[in-house]
């Protein structure tokens, strides 16, 4: 196998280890795609989640070694890495096609495996009007609205108070964040459906996260965000099904039965 590292993580090494990268095998900003490769991500699920953005082309299964805490989206818990080179090299990892969402209306598009997050900018609570295929559903007055693939349920969505989809269904889940009316319920949705997003803020502005990544939204703006295209390859861990990883991850406190 041939390689390229990462300009950061290449000076990371170096420093830490004074192993240096020739610089024939470091890239800055995205790879060269070679047509037969593999991305393997070194950190969390956010480090994971800024590599999706840096794939060169979307056939490319993305690989991830845990080094953080939680480490829902990866493949490794940094205990097997030798196993795991193997395993690529012998093609037998086992993949998942994960869904992502994209936006329209704003100067960019933004692709998110995660979610999309409409969130206040300052202290001032913000309202987002809502309609999903063009039907008003509600308008959402609070600290924002998550929009999450069923991969993102287990992230902010769930922090916000939604549900936990397996990622297989072809669904979104939209949750809102601290809402002001504490009838205001998570809604979970075919991911065929067009969600359009309409910003007021006392404040002027507010934000949106596709992931790791932010803009700024003005008084008024609107956005629709849906199914993406693209879609994401992730290797799953050895012989553990979504719920294997859902009781190991996230259910510490219950007995393993």
């Amino acid at each position: 196998m041939d390689y390229v590292v990462n300009e950061d993580f290449a000076n990371a090494i170096e420093s830490l280890t004074n192993i240096r990268i020739d610089s024939a095998h470091i890239f800055s900003g995205k790879p060269l795609a070679t047509g037969n490769d593999i991305m393997i991500t070194y950190g969390g699920d956010g480090t994971l989640l800024e590599a999706v953005a840096l794939l060169p082309s979307d056939n490319i299964p993305v690989v991830g070694i845990n080094s953080g805490r939680l480490g829902y989206l990866t493949a490794d818990d940094g205990k097997g890495i030798k196993g795991l080179f193997k395993a690529i090299a012998e093609g037998g990892l086992r993949f998942e096609e994960r869904l992502m969402l994209t936006t329209e209306g704003l100067q960019e598009e933004c692709i998110a495996l995660n979610e999309i997050t409409i969130h206040r900018n300052g202290a001032s609570m913000i309202s987002v009007e809502t309609l999903i295929n063009d039907n008003y559903v509600a308008t959402y007055h609070g600290d924002g609205l998550v929009v999450a693939t069923p991969t993102g349920s287990t992230a902010y969505s769930l922090s916000a108070g939604g549900p936990v989809v397996d990622p297989m269904c072809r669904c979104f889940v939209l949750s809102p964040i601290a809402p002001h009316n504490l009838t205001m319920r998570p809604v979970v949705i075919p991911d065929s459906s067009v969600v359009t997003l309409r910003v007021h803020s006392r404040a002027g502005e507010a934000l949106i996260s596709a992931d790791n990544r932010t803009y700024t939204l003005r008084d008024g703006d609107e956005v629709r965000v849906k199914m993406a295209a693209r879609r994401v390859i992730l290797a799953m861990p050895h012989n553990n099904t979504f719920y294997d990883t859902l009781r190991e991850k996230m259910m510490w406190g219950v007995d393993k039965r």
